[in-house]
């Protein structure tokens, strides 16, 4: 399966499975811009899938009083870069819902899907990566798969997950990313860091797109440096697995986090201080983060602005020569 035929058949087991559950978004009844919704309006009714207005914020509002009153909501964001009109009601109700009512009540049957990340042609409008924003917002949980298989499994936890959770997809993987996926229903865990490839100098920290980014920059490092490096998907923003991270660190002595956001305030720089305060007599090498400029996600100069593995690359030879 394709990432975007993984989503679809995830989602066609959560509505199989669970009646309540209920699909929504702009243009998601014939398919959606990126056609991960195909053919679930004919199999499910316009009563379970179904078009909304061009407001986020309706959207995720709507979400919210669907999943208090008992429904298990799927909304999409058809762009991660349009999801900041619903930004007020995703971090201010949906996940302080359970708290201001002294666990009364709770919209945890709630989940937003939205493209993330760059797609190569996308420019200011339609790339951009903004997990650190909600990263800072308790009560909610943030994922980003970096595979078809990943994504199945951890878009279905997350649709039946008793908290507000946010299923960021990388939307230039969409087709391009293509594997073997069980058909069969099947949970991944949230929270839980994959360690992709093992090694002994040097921890490579990315999610999403940049996973694979890393992957190919620690054989080029091995090729190239002579230098093992470790890589590491961290799977989930909210909640992230620090144990796995620290116990890798604490092995190499070296860290390297990359992320397409920018540099200021990306969750790269969470992720490097948490290792600060745990791996400082471990550390080789101050940590380094490769990351997004600080400015507008360009057109023409994508490349530039992106984490390439050239950047990366350096970064290996700056703590390993520290």
């Amino acid at each position: 399966m394709t990432l975007l035929q993984s989503i679809t058949d995830a989602l066609d087991i959560a509505m199989t499975s669970d009646h309540t559950a209920v699909i929504f978004g702009e243009d998601v009844a014939f398919g959606g811009v990126f056609r991960c919704t195909v053919g679930l309006e004919e199999k499910f009714g316009k009563e379970r899938v179904f078009n909304t207005p061009l407001c986020e914020q309706g959207i995720a509002g709507f979400a919210i009083g669907l999943s208090v009153a008992g429904a298990n909501a799927i909304a999409e964001i058809q762009f991660a870069d349009y999801i900041f009109p619903a930004f007020d009601q995703i971090v201010n109700e949906a996940a302080k819902y359970r708290y201001r009512s002294g666990n009364l009540f709770d919209c945890g049957s709630l989940t937003f899907r939205a493209t993330w990340g760059a797609v190569g042609h996308g420019a200011l409008y339609h790339s951009q990566s903004p997990e650190s924003y909600f990263a800072h917002t308790p009560g909610l949980k943030i994922v980003i798969p970096r595979s078809p298989a990943k994504a199945k499994g951890l878009l279905l936890s997350c649709i039946r997950d008793k908290n507000p959770c946010i299923f960021f997809e990388p939307k230039i993987l969409y087709r391009s990313a293509v594997e073997q996926v069980p058909t069969k229903d099947y949970m991944l865990p949230l929270g839980k860091a994959d360690i992709m490839l093992e090694g002994s100098d040097v921890t490579l920290i990315g999610w999403g797109t940049q996973v694979h980014v890393l992957r190919e920059v620690a054989d080029l490092a091995q090729e190239k440096l002579g230098v093992s490096c470790e890589v590491i998907d961290m799977v989930s923003i909210l909640p992230w697995d620090k144990e796995t991270i620290f116990q890798s660190v604490a092995k190499t002595g070296r860290c390297i986090v990359s992320h397409e956001a920018p540099y200021t305030g990306g969750f790269g720089a969470e992720v490097a201080a948490s290792i600060q305060e745990e791996c400082f007599l471990n550390l080789e090498a101050p940590v380094q983060r490769i990351c997004g400029h600080d400015t507008p996600f360009p057109h023409i100069f994508e490349p530039f602005y992106l984490p390439d593995k050239w950047r990366c690359l350096e970064a290996i030879k700056k703590v390993t020569n520290f």
